[in-house]
């Protein structure tokens, strides 16, 4: 990059090096719990095929080791200090996710089709800057075809809440 594209992109935020140690670290917490999880189960042979646990913690084993490389190697110096991340692309992608998280949380409260007419509406006025009618059909139009695609076409029912249930849903 020059150096007119690092002041465009805001003050760096964290390193390659820094973010392969979070990331390896978090895996490593992540591969223990399922190897502790396996052992709970039963990570062994038994007479009629592997223990529940069994593929769970090798392959739990193999990352926490491919973690503990990759930690390794970071600690070492590997990845450098150049900037992984500056602001504003971070702020772009909390932009992003923030939102998808709250939606991921209504879900449990107001269902998927109610939660998901409010993510697509959201998100189709602020960053797709579209119209307000535009927004409004397309974040009824969506969720109602994909009510009607999964609870009655493939009759898989998803989460519903107190809006599907007050339409007799």
């Amino acid at each position: 990059m020059h150096d007119s594209d690092d002041a465009d992109q805001g003050r760096p935020l964290i390193s390659y090096r820094a973010a392969d140690m979070i990331v390896a670290l978090l895996l490593l917490g992540g591969s223990t719990v399922v190897m502790f999880d396996s052992v709970r189960l039963g990570f062994g042979w038994q007479e009629d095929g592997p223990a529940p646990g069994f593929f769970p913690f090798y392959v739990a084993v193999a990352l926490g080791l491919a973690s503990l490389v990759n930690l390794a190697a970071a600690a070492k110096g590997r990845g450098g200090e150049e900037t992984f991340v500056s602001a504003r692309p971070f702020l772009r992608v909390l932009a992003v996710l923030v939102p998808s998280m709250i939606y991921v949380g209504l879900i449990g409260w107001i269902g998927i089709y109610a939660a998901s007419a409010l993510f697509i509406l959201g998100f189709m006025l602020t960053i797709g800057k579209e119209g307000v009618i535009k927004s409004v059909l397309v974040g009824l139009f969506i969720p109602a075809a994909l009510f009607l695609m999964f609870e009655r076409w493939f009759l898989v029912p998803l989460p519903k809440g107190p809006i599907e249930a007050l339409l007799g849903f």
